[in-house]
C-alpha cells in the first residue's frame, strides 16, 4: 500500500474513546487530515505539525458529527491557512456524501452509528470513523433504518479489497476481512439473543438488556440502550417485534 498515513491520537480516553481519538495525516504535498478531533492545545498543536512536515494540508474531512472528531475542526483549519472541510453535516463544511470523491478518497456512506457517518478509502485503505473500532464495538443509534443501513455498510466495506483500515478509535486493523466479518457475527449474535429474550416473553428495555447485553459493563449501559432501540426498529421493520415492548 503506497499511501502514507501517520496517526496523532488525542488525550482524551474513556470508555467511549477507548485510548483517545484517532486523528489521520493522509499523504504528503499536500496531506489531507481525517477528523481533527477534540479542542486540546496539544492535539492541535500535534495535527499542525504533522501537516506541516508533509508539505501543508490541502483539506480536512470528518466522518461524522460528534463533537470527539469535530471539535477541533475550526481551529486545525484556520491554523493551516484556512484549508476546507468536508463532511456530511458539519457547519460551516462542503458538503459530500456517499459516492463522490474529495482529494485522495473516494466517500463512502456508512450511517448507523450516526446518520451523517461517512468513511473515506484511499487505495486500500479505509479510515473508518465510528463505523468500525480498533477494538470493541460500536454503539448504533437508534435513527429510521439506522441498523439494517449499517449492516449494509459493513457488507458494502467487507467486499472491498482493503488492506488496512483506520479506526477513530483503537489501534489500526491489518486484516480488515476478518476484523469486519467479526463486527457482522457481533451484530447478528446480539439480534439472536435479543430474538431469544422476547421468545421468552421478556418486554422491558431493562430485562432485554439483561438478557442481551448482559456483559455490558455499567458505565456503557446507556450506549447499549441506544443500540437496544436500533434493534428493537430493525424487528419492527421487518415485522418481527412482537406487542408489548415497553421502555
Amino acid at each position: 500500500m503506497s499511501v502514507e498515513v501517520v496517526g496523532v491520537r488525542a488525550n482524551n480516553p474513556s470508555f467511549m474513546t477507548l485510548t483517545g481519538t484517532n486523528t489521520w495525516i493522509v499523504g504528503r504535498d499536500p496531506c489531507w487530515i481525517v477528523d481533527p478531533g477534540p479542542l486540546l492545545d496539544d492535539h492541535v498543536a500535534a495535527i499542525v505539525k504533522a501537516a506541516d512536515d508533509r508539505g501543508g494540508a490541502a483539506g480536512i474531512v470528518v466522518t461524522h458529527d460528534h463533537h470527539d472528531h469535530t471539535e477541533a475542526v475550526g481551529e486545525v483549519s484556520q491554523r493551516l491557512g484556512g484549508v476546507p472541510v468536508h463532511a456530511a453535516e458539519v457547519a460551516g463544511a462542503q458538503p459530500i456524501a456517499g459516492g463522490d470523491r474529495v482529494g485522495p478518497f473516494e466517500v463512502v456512506a456508512t450511517p448507523g452509528h450516526a446518520p451523517d457517518h461517512l468513511a473515506f478509502v484511499a487505495e486500500r485503505a479505509c479510515f473508518t470513523g465510528d463505523a468500525v473500532l480498533g477494538a470493541g464495538s460500536v454503539f448504533v443509534a437508534p435513527d429510521p433504518g439506522a441498523l439494517s443501513g449499517y449492516m449494509a455498510a459493513l457488507e458494502s466495506l467487507r467486499a472491498r479489497d482493503l488492506e488496512r483500515l483506520y479506526p477513530g478509535h483503537g489501534p489500526e486493523v491489518a486484516d480488515p476481512g476478518a476484523h469486519i466479518d467479526q463486527y457482522l457475527a457481533h451484530r447478528r449474535e446480539r439480534e439472536r439473543r435479543l430474538v431469544a429474550a422476547l421468545d421468552e416473553g421478556r418486554r422491558s428495555y431493562d430485562d432485554l438488556l439483561d438478557a442481551a447485553w448482559s456483559e455490558v459493563p455499567p458505565e456503557l449501559r446507556d450506549a447499549a440502550r441506544l443500540t437496544l432501540r436500533a434493534h428493537l426498529g430493525k424487528l419492527a421493520d421487518e415485522g418481527r417485534l412482537p406487542d408489548g415492548v415497553r421502555e
